[in-house]
């Protein structure tokens, strides 16, 4: 292989890099980088701590076995407001320091659920499991590895319930994953010439959980998701001279399992403590499939863990008020870290509201997502661009989130 292919096929192997960074960054967070867990407001006014108790049909998302306790058919529509802001100061004293260009996603869910009788419930849900974006100007220090990332995903999930016993119910989903990628780039060694992945894939996985009732006041929730394997098939497009090359990657979505304990001090107030784990330690290495050739890239990313507490205290039949932390570490070690996902260690604050009339109810959340600073060194991404994009990276989030739903 000449030098020129090689080169070729080095910048098509960043931008599918970039492609599958994108889907699997961040995933510990709530809306850092592109993984989502901001799947309804109620959820997010209490950090998510709604695994061991149902705060209505959410529940297809965080736990399937808590269909068992909501009553009748069910439906809910929310979306989320991610506004993030992203600082970049270079180790190199000439070059300028950088701030992401404003950008404002909206992940959105939908959830449907029916209890048929005492025993069986079923639910549906879609929602935007990955997605977001990072938007760096053009001109700025590291547009070789990344100037424009944007990821859009959906997950249809139907799930089933089944109440064991007065005090056990389980419950089970399949996960059917559609991913669409689009990724922009400068060419590595002509900054005049630029390049655009855009790409597809799609999976399916599997999801159960249980909920039990250990006493009036005490309840345990669990919930597993399983690995998605998800075949991107993609095309990289440069603006002039270099003819458009395909590549295919398969990479692997990693299992979670989430866990809660739920206190109710009185009938109006309730505590819920959780943990989440992360089988980030699978994604080791990406390799890239060109038809001719191939490429293999170290990741060597870690497990991770995430704990969060919150609380729901309901001030009348009308009026509920919420609040909750988390904290969760990142999984990409200092040798992979790099500017389209510029994940990090994340502290979460929430508050949130929730207002019933009658068979109606409105949610509303706000988030702080304050993100550890992190430092990058040149490490395996950039051996091509020698210390490009090397310098410190501060990242903070603000998230605003609505959900309606109501109950026939």
């Amino acid at each position: 292989m000449n030098r020129k292919t090689r080169v070729l096929y080095s910048s098509l192997f960043c931008c599918l890099a970039l492609a599958v960074f994108a889907c699997l960054g961040a995933s510990q967070s709530h809306a850092s980088g592109f993984g989502i867990f901001t799947q309804g407001a109620d959820a997010l006014g209490q950090a998510n701590a709604t695994v061991a108790h149902s705060d209505g049909p959410s529940a297809v998302y965080f736990n399937p076995a808590l269909l068992s306790s909501l009553a009748g058919t069910q439906i809910e529509l929310g979306t989320t407001a991610v506004l993030p802001s992203r600082k970049f100061k270079s180790d190199d004293p000439t070059k300028p320091n950088e701030e992401n260009e404003d950008t404002a996603y909206f992940p959105s869910t939908f959830y449907l659920t029916h209890k048929f009788n005492n025993q069986w419930s079923a639910g549906l849900a879609v929602f935007n499991p990955f997605g977001l974006g990072t938007v760096w100007d053009s001109d700025w220090e590291g547009n070789t590895i990344a100037t424009k990332s944007r990821i859009t995903s959906f997950n249809i999930n139907p799930t089933i319930a089944c109440q064991i016993t007065p005090k056990l119910s389980i419950g089970a989903g399949l996960d059917i994953l559609l991913l669409d990628a689009k990724l922009m780039a400068k060419y590595i060694l002509a900054p005049t010439i630029e390049q655009k992945f855009t790409g597809d894939g799609e999976g399916i996985g599997f999801n159960i959980g249980l909920q039990l009732q250990i006493s009036d006041a005490l309840s345990f929730g669990a919930a597993y998701r399983s690995e998605i394997e998800v075949d991107v098939d993609g095309k990289a497009e440069f603006s002039q001279a270099i003819p458009d090359m395909r590549g295919k990657t398969t990479l692997t979505l990693p299992q979670q399992l989430t866990a809660g304990l739920a206190y109710r001090f009185t009938p109006a107030w309730i505590v819920e403590a959780g943990v989440r784990w992360e089988d980030w330690s699978s994604f080791d290495e990406l390799a890239i499939d060109f038809g001719t050739s191939s490429m293999i890239y170290p990741r060597d990313w870690d497990d991770t863990w995430a704990f969060n507490i919150g609380t729901k205290y309901r001030l009348n039949d009308r009026v509920a008020l919420m609040a909750g932390y988390l904290y969760g570490d990142n999984p990409v070690p200092d040798s992979t870290f790099e500017p389209a996902i510029p994940d990090s260690d994340t502290h979460l604050f929430t508050i949130g509201s929730e207002l019933t009339f009658d068979q109606f109810k409105v949610a509303l959340a706000y988030g702080f997502q304050l993100q550890e600073d992190r430092d990058k060194k040149t490490n395996e991404y950039t051996v091509l661009d020698g210390t490009v994009a090397n310098g410190s990276y501060e990242n903070y989030i603000h998230l605003a989130a609505v959900s309606l739903s109501y109950a026939f």
